[in-house]
């Protein structure tokens, strides 16, 4: 261990990125002075209208968490049977399907990617299966073209948990134009956030007035209920922080890409470590940075020894969703995926992580690689 290269404080892997604190309090002191706190108020709406723009698509509904628009987004399709999708996910993408009553059927994933392998999504298709749920992991977009023509050509719908994916745009057109419905989570460890909360944008506006009717407890007038719905309306305060995020996303979007573009400077051509390369044709979010080590032994070292340092990395996405005690599934079914999550470890990156420390994590990583034995 290098005494030297040990940080005073935590270097998390996720930092929340806060706004002026100003411009937030004056949004709250207009929610004190309108006592409209939640169901539609005016920031909801003007937050809605102006994601719209940002994200240039043209149906927008809000949410109180990006799990529950999920949740409500397959409920409104009507899914039923078996829905094909990726072990190589957060836990939220599973329970969504299963909460639905749906089953849930892996995919493996694509070694380079990490997302869905839709080379992989024929065979598995029955006639069962009602949609297809695929993950822009790390906020890298799927293969939309092929996913598209399966479903097409099975009569399937396709849900996009775009969790990761916030402002990302594949040849110049929008992330969230994609797929009959796509989810955004706006967690507070995502690339934008509203404290937390989330969003569907989807193809058919016809979804609109049901969508907003499940996050309502299913009620469609005063003295009407048509659909069993939940509780999951986005409030103002929610709305409020996505309004002031809203006006520096591009410059956290900056400082993050200043991150990765020293993490690749640095890391490139490291021995056992491979590097997650974004598509040219894209305009990325640098939501996360994921590095492949040799294999599960040196992941887990590493991993451990840069906790010394006070840098925080996550095995993410580890265990495998098709692994959890929860489930019963075998995830040696899908190997790529097993292979993948063993190995897989995500450093830091957030807007606030200077480039200066990038590069000392990366000393760090040569450091202890070069200091490793089998």
């Amino acid at each position: 261990m290098k005494k030297e290269l040990i940080f005073d404080h935590s270097i998390t892997v996720t930092q929340p990125s806060l706004p002026n604190y100003a411009s937030y309090i004056a949004y709250v002191k207009d929610i004190w002075e309108r006592k409209w706190l939640t169901n539609n108020g005016p920031l909801h709406e003007e937050f809605k209208n102006r994601l719209k723009s940002y994200l240039s698509t043209t149906n927008v509904e809000l949410f109180t968490n990006g799990h529950l628009a999920l949740e409500i987004s397959l409920k409104a399709l009507e899914l039923e049977g078996e829905v094909i999708t990726t072990p190589f996910t957060f836990a939220s993408t599973i329970h969504a399907i299963k909460n639905c009553n749906l089953e849930p059927v892996f995919c493996d994933i694509d070694p380079v990617t990490y997302n869905i392998d839709p080379t992989k999504i024929e065979e598995l298709i029955t006639d069962k299966t009602s949609a297809i749920v695929a993950v822009h992991v790390f906020g890298n977009p799927c293969e939309l073209e092929a996913i598209q023509a399966i479903a097409t050509k099975h009569n399937l719908k396709v849900i996009y948990d775009a969790a990761h994916a916030f402002g990302v745009e594949v040849d110049g057109n929008g992330i969230a134009n994609y797929g009959d419905v796509s989810m955004f989570s706006f967690h507070a460890t995502k690339v934008f956030h509203s404290i937390e909360g989330g969003m569907l944008s989807f193809s058919d506006e016809m979804l609109s007035p049901i969508l907003n009717a499940l996050k309502n407890f299913g009620i469609t007038s005063p003295e009407t209920v048509d659909y069993i719905g939940t509780n999951a309306k986005m409030n103002e305060f929610q709305s409020a922080m996505g309004l002031c995020n809203l006006e520096i996303v591009d410059k956290e979007i900056s400082s993050r890409k200043n991150a990765y573009t020293r993490y690749m400077e640095e890391l490139t051509g490291l021995d056992d470590v491979q590097l997650l390369k974004l598509p040219e044709n894209i305009k990325p979010n640098y939501a996360y940075f994921p590095i492949l080590l040799k294999d599960h032994k040196l992941r887990n070292f590493l991993s451990d020894r840069l906790t010394k340092y006070n840098v925080i990395a996550r095995k993410y996405f580890y265990p495998l969703c098709s692994q959890f005690e929860c489930y019963d599934y075998d995830g040696n079914e899908t190997p790529v995926a097993l292979d993948v999550s063993d190995r897989i470890l995500c450093l830091p990156m957030h807007a606030n992580l200077d480039v200066k420390e990038v590069s000392q994590i990366c000393d760090i990583i040569r450091y202890e690689l070069g200091d490793y034995s089998e």
